[in-house]
């Protein structure tokens, strides 16, 4: 039997926007439980509010809850004790929508989600970007291009969704994200890092 890859690994698991992509991320967030991490969920203020035709507020959050042994941060308040009591290891951003890169790259925080990444960084541990959104080759690029070259962000390899109808879509292949904290927990940025096609 293989180890487990994140075995004892306490992540921290933030959900914000892209509301179609909700069912990838639970996939993941499922796959890092597998491979041995326990989960906290953390969900932006519109996450837990907006009702869309990919579901409710309320599945979403029951979801989350069952995943997280009944842990789910919501508020702000909530957030911010994360890195002064030392609460995860590793972050992930899953789904990460342009708005939310927008905000970390220009270092806000105004959300549930930006205050948990601005938290967690203040130990100096991995925050893993799961990025989905339509302009990632047009207003996002230069704020992947600037978290990129920040110490501490690793991003989950993305590719163009649908090159033909949506030229300037980038998501990430949320198969992976599991292998990506596991990398970033060594310090290393999983390769390679463009696909083609997700």
């Amino acid at each position: 039997m293989s180890e487990r890859i994140l075995e004892g690994c306490r992540l921290g698991f933030a959900m914000c926007g892209s509301f179609c992509s909700a069912q990838k991320a639970f996939a993941a967030a499922q796959a890092c439980l597998t491979e041995g991490a326990s989960l906290l969920p953390i969900v932006s203020e519109h996450f837990a509010s907006i009702r869309s035709r990919f579901g409710t507020p309320e599945q979403f959050l029951e979801t989350l809850s069952v995943m997280g042994d009944g842990k789910l941060i919501s508020s702000i308040a909530d957030a911010e004790p994360i890195g002064p009591k030392n609460l995860t290891d590793a972050l992930v951003v899953c789904p990460c929508t342009g708005n939310l890169l927008a905000k970390l790259a220009c270092g806000m925080t105004d959300n549930t989600v930006t205050m948990a990444v601005k938290s967690h960084l203040r130990g100096g541990k991995p925050v893993i970007l799961c990025i989905a959104t339509n302009d990632g080759l047009s207003a996002s690029a230069k704020n992947i291009g600037e978290l990129l070259n920040r110490k501490h962000y690793f991003f989950v390899p993305f590719g163009q969704d649908d090159p033909d109808l949506k030229p300037t879509s980038l998501v990430a292949d949320f198969t992976l994200v599991a292998k990506t904290v596991a990398e970033s927990l060594r310090g290393n940025q999983l390769q390679p890092l463009l696909y083609r096609h997700c």
